[in-house]
């Protein structure tokens, strides 16, 4: 009783020393939990930019697709044709991204007689909502692929699929459970999106403040917590035996090449490993995107052929 009196009433320089450190603890955690949440306010709602063309103009003869997200509602992506019964490549757009920013890769996969196909995720473009860094974007992917793989003019069991970050996240874990993905080129894919509040977090430049990011990590799975027993994607990765997959790592974005150097050792084969100096596509320089451009291009055709099929 005398402990509890003295810490309640603090007579001594020792206990009073005691309590005042307890108080710059509990205040130090309540703003770390503050901040943190804010950040993850901040990165589950990306600002979003405008991705709008004039399709009557915009070469390729592109189409407005929509489909249905069960849950999510209604989305629109853009098709555009190749050769009559090819395959289709599905183009997901990363982080802070949108369908827009990826038209220079689109024309050079159809200038291939692929079909290619791009859409935004939630809270990107034009969509409303929240980003969950991958765990329901995979879902969005996979409507999208029952949409494109009802049509008449493609081939319904062959796509290929390109994500960076974010999307390559969605492209794996749709892969993973789709044996209609024939090719993937995953760039800067990571294993859990976790990992990708963590990579929000430095970029805010608050990384290095003592658990900020556990914090963070902690917020956003509260906020995730349906998905709190979705296993991170390295589990499954044996079911990709036998498709042809393309890991990108980029060398000035290091917490996700190692992440994507790791899915990479564990992955099955037949897989490739491409080291570049720097990542995210839409923010390369002309010459850095044609080389890019050519890179995947040339592995879909290796990969995956657009030859065309016989179609219903």
């Amino acid at each position: 009783m005398q402990i509890l009196y003295e810490f309640r009433y603090p007579s001594r320089w020792y206990t009073k020393l005691l309590m005042a450190l307890l108080a710059v603890v509990f205040f130090a955690v309540l703003a770390t939990t503050a901040i943190a949440g804010f950040l993850v306010y901040r990165i589950v709602k990306p600002q979003r930019t405008s991705s709008e063309i004039n399709m009557a103009s915009f070469p390729g003869r592109p189409e407005i697709i929509s489909f249905i997200v069960p849950g999510l509602g209604s989305r629109e992506g853009w098709f555009f044709p190749g050769l009559r019964g090819a395959p289709t490549i599905l183009l997901c757009h990363g982080y802070e991204s949108s369908r827009g920013e990826l038209l220079t890769l689109v024309s050079a996969l159809q200038d291939h007689q692929y079909n290619a196909f791009v859409f935004d995720f939630a809270a990107h473009g034009g969509n409303p909502g929240l980003t969950t860094l991958g765990y329901r974007e995979a879902d969005e992917l996979r409507a999208a692929i029952e949409t494109l793989a009802a049509r008449s003019d493609v081939d319904p069991q062959r796509f290929g699929v390109w994500g960076y970050n974010l999307g390559a996240y969605a492209a794996l874990g749709a892969a993973e459970n789709d044996k209609r993905i024939r090719a993937l080129v995953l760039d800067s894919v990571y294993d859990e999106p976790s990992q990708m509040v963590k990579v929000g977090v430095e970029r805010n430049g608050l990384g290095g403040f003592p658990f900020m990011v556990r914090s963070a990590e902690l917020s956003f799975e509260f906020l995730n917590y349906k998905h709190r027993d979705d296993p991170p994607l390295s589990r499954k990765l044996i079911t990709l035996a036998g498709v042809p997959t393309l890991y990108i790592q980029a060398l000035d974005d290091p917490e996700l090449a190692a992440a994507t150097l790791q899915l990479f050792l564990k992955a099955p084969e037949p897989r490739e490993q491409a080291i570049i100096a720097h990542g995210n596509f839409v923010g390369l320089n002309d010459d850095d995107k044609r080389t890019y451009e050519n890179r995947v291009v040339s592995f879909f055709l290796l990969k995956l052929p657009a030859t065309g099929k016989a179609v219903r």
